[in-house]
């Protein structure tokens, strides 16, 4: 399992600190989340956060864009530093070139799912995609209680992805913390992403830690 923490509910005025604190306790890559007050009723950051992350840590930043139109900002980002971005399968009429797009600039593409969303929408993307980013919320705002069918949802992907022989990581946003993560890695999730209990626990590095024992 990889941790990788969301520096949405990191204290921005401290955030290479927090983002430092996390990567002591074992977190394996930084999540941002994106969000443009269109496609989810929110704001948060944009390409100079990520490039000040950059700045911050040689993890993997994982780019989470939760906007419509996110053709608009991909090469923003990856100019930014963003090493994976994943995009909303919702926000997309032309997925499959988004996808190629951002192979072709050397960042490891994702499609995002929202709860309602069906796995059905991916038939198609699956082959051509790096991992796929389930939310176990609905998105636009941090701290929001975990929704437990995720956890089937997660297995059913997993399952589906061992049948075709591709090698997708499934990665899970939303609620994340020690109550549930090992269920999640035990239904296959590999990636999952965590606000509040990293960040919002006091000390980033022992709650990286803990989540990650939690797992094990």
């Amino acid at each position: 399992m990889i941790l990788l923490p969301s520096v949405l509910a990191a204290d921005f005025g401290h955030l290479a600190d927090e983002v430092a604190r996390a990567e002591r306790g074992g977190a394996g890559a930084i999540h941002a989340d994106v969000m443009d007050g269109h496609f989810v009723p929110n704001l948060t950051l944009g390409p100079p956060v990520v490039k000040a992350l950059r700045r911050s840590t040689a993890l993997p930043i994982d780019v989470h864009l939760m906007v419509e139109e996110p053709d608009r900002f991909l090469d923003a980002f990856i100019d930014a530093g963003a090493s994976w971005i994943s995009v909303h399968v919702e926000t997309i009429p032309h997925l499959q070139r988004t996808i190629g797009h951002l192979r072709s600039r050397g960042v490891r593409p994702g499609v995002v799912l929202n709860p309602a969303t069906p796995l059905a929408t991916l038939d198609e993307i699956l082959p051509e995609i790096d991992y796929v980013l389930l939310m176990s919320v609905n998105p636009g705002f941090g701290g929001q209680a975990f929704l437990p069918a995720s956890i089937g949802k997660v297995r059913r992907l997993h399952r589906l992805v061992q049948e075709r022989g591709l090698r997708v990581l499934i990665e899970v946003d939303g609620g994340v913390d020690v109550s549930n993560a090992r269920a999640l890695v035990e239904a296959g999730a590999e990636l999952l992403v965590a606000g509040s209990a990293v960040f919002g626990q006091g000390d980033a590095e022992a709650a990286a830690r803990r989540l990650i024992e939690s797992c094990r």
